[in-house]
């Protein structure tokens, strides 16, 4: 009997240079901690050699950071991301907020990377941007599903950081470049949950969720 085969769907086809695209915003959206520097030159290098709408907004990205103090970037990381919910960079967060279903969202996400070979520190949230990115990097067409699917979060964190004047989001309007433009129902889905917001339901997580799962925001992204 024969296996049926998948249909190759459009956010499922991906180019070479989609890898070090995806690999190069992982770094830009990690913690900038001691070696921020690193991968700040290996990112614009990288970028150099990717097509213009995506390289432009990472090199604008580089541009200011080559510029700050790592300090002050980190600092200006912590205000960014951990402390304000509409730039969350948790994408599960935009579509179930601290719900049961979050939980079973993220275990997902977990058994996909293991799966493909990315295993997780316990410190490491699976659905942080900068972990589905890297994960994409490795894996290409499950990469590219995986941001398709949390498309609408993904956009509405773009928007906040842009709305607020945020360096980050020179690396999320390069993301964006690599995905298909948005249409009908992405579209619809971002409207929406900019209009309602995430679920709010508190009940149910521990069953679903352990503690490697939902630390404290602070201390949950890639550090």
């Amino acid at each position: 009997m024969k296996a049926l085969k998948r249909k190759t769907t459009r956010a499922d086809r991906t180019d070479a240079w989609h890898s070090y695209a995806w690999q190069a915003q992982s770094l830009l959206l990690a913690y900038p901690d001691e070696q921020f520097e690193q991968r700040l030159t290996l990112a614009g290098r990288v970028a150099a050699t990717l097509p213009e709408p995506v390289a432009r907004p990472l090199l604008r990205f580089t541009a200011h950071a080559e510029q700050t103090a790592t300090a002050d970037l980190a600092t200006a990381y912590v205000a960014t991301f951990d402390h304000r919910k509409r730039c969350c960079p948790y994408l599960t967060y935009y579509a179930h907020g601290d719900t049961r279903k979050r939980g079973v969202a993220l275990l997902r996400l977990k058994q996909t990377y293991t799966k493909g070979g990315l295993r997780l520190t316990d410190d490491e949230l699976p659905d942080h941007l900068a972990v589905v990115l890297e994960f994409a990097a490795t894996d290409p067409a499950t990469g590219a599903r995986l941001l398709t699917e949390h498309r609408a979060g993904l956009e509405l964190l773009r928007l906040a950081l842009n709305d607020d004047g945020s360096p980050w989001a020179h690396v999320l309007d390069s993301v964006s470049a690599t995905l298909p433009a948005l249409a009908g129902d992405d579209r619809e889905a971002v409207m929406r949950l900019a209009a309602q917001g995430p679920p709010e339901e508190q009940v149910g997580l521990d069953p679903y969720a352990s503690p490697v799962f939902l630390p404290d925001p602070v201390a949950g992204g890639p550090r």
